[in-house]
């Protein structure tokens, strides 16, 4: 069974713990890397999240990210390979099911990579969609307490609508 799904009231701290995080991955990484995103819901002011710092990491070509794997290591990311997510590298900082931090990697500028930017940005603009999003996470964990995979299959319609609303505008 999975871990209970927690979604706590925003913290600022989540933003220094992202501060804290994106000196160590420049450190290792610096040569390969674009740019180094906040991204997720511990990204945005005042919503409620399960308090992971999700960061995104643009490079030029996802080829590079083997070398990545050991450097990562040694400051406590474990790649998982996702096979049903061709255009991203995942790590995770942290337990299986408990991990701290969340490391996506996608080709800078590249559709999934605009999607996390846009997406954020979206909600920090437009307050009245962040407390839907926010009661709708709420509502999920509160749903789907010991089901990730439900609770995340269930917050997809809500994004997608939020992502088609923003590009048309």
């Amino acid at each position: 069974m999975d871990k209970e799904i927690t979604i706590e009231e925003y913290n600022s701290n989540w933003s220094k713990q992202f501060a804290e995080e994106k000196v160590k991955l420049i450190e290792i990484l610096s040569d390969n890397i674009i740019s180094i995103e906040h991204i997720g819901s511990t990204s945005v002011v005042g919503l409620a999240a399960k308090p992971i710092i999700d960061i995104a990491i643009g490079v030029n070509d996802l080829d590079v990210v083997d070398k990545f794997i050991d450097p990562l290591k040694q400051i406590g990311y474990e790649f998982v390979y996702h096979r049903e997510f061709p255009e991203r590298r995942f790590f995770r900082k942290g337990q299986w099911r408990a991990g701290s931090h969340h490391l996506h990697i996608y080709q800078f500028e590249s559709e999934q990579w605009n999607n996390q930017i846009l997406f954020r940005e979206y909600l920090i603009n437009n307050p009245d969609v962040l407390m839907k999003y926010n009661q709708l996470k709420i509502d999920l964990a509160r749903n789907f307490r010991f089901d990730r995979v439900s609770y995340t299959e269930n917050k997809a319609p809500f994004i997608q609508k939020i992502l088609q609303e923003a590009k048309e505008e």
